[in-house]
């Protein structure tokens, strides 16, 4: 599974631009950032808005274009073997609390049928090209929320435990 974050134009949230991006029917014209990426062809298996609303664009069954050029523990193409997630963000900014939860439940059902071996960033698969989710992403947040181990959310800090301190007499 790979996170990613997505806002179009940057910054702006609610519109239907990424949809029309991710269904190639995006109007190039319709802002001035539009020409910047005009022509991109990309795609992602699912998207979570600010809201918690679930989009799915392609079946998980297929490939989407999401990744790029990329590599995972010395596997290179990203995009033939995992499933790309969007949240609705911009890198560095919070992401709201349903898009965790909404997170959360759609990585526990895709575990139901698919072997999950990592959930990691785009940043992390791209590192040289690509900085989202970003810094503003709570790995440690998603790793208890599914109660999976730091191999599984590799991004995570690991779980520490407490030292009992000795009472001074």
């Amino acid at each position: 599974m790979v996170v990613h974050s997505i806002s179009l134009p940057p910054g702006v949230y609610g519109g239907d631009a990424i949809e029309r991006l991710f269904t190639n029917t995006l109007d190039w014209d319709a802002h001035p950032y539009f020409q910047s990426i005009r022509g991109l062809e990309v795609s992602a298996h699912f998207m979570i808005r600010r809201s918690g609303k679930l989009l799915q664009f392609v079946s998980c069954d297929r490939r989407a274009w999401h990744a790029g050029v990329s590599q995972w523990r010395g596997r290179d193409n990203c995009n033939d073997y995992s499933i790309g997630i969007e949240l609705e963000g911009l890198e560095g900014e919070r992401f709201e609390a349903v898009q965790y939860t909404q997170l959360t439940a759609l990585l526990r059902a895709l575990a139901r049928r698919y072997k999950i071996g990592a959930v990691v960033g785009h940043e992390h698969v791209a590192p040289a090209r690509k900085h989202d989710p970003g810094r503003a992403f709570d790995w440690a947040r998603l790793a208890r929320a599914l109660r999976w181990s730091s191999a599984r959310v590799p991004f995570a800090p690991p779980a520490t435990t407490r030292v009992a301190r000795a009472k001074r007499p």
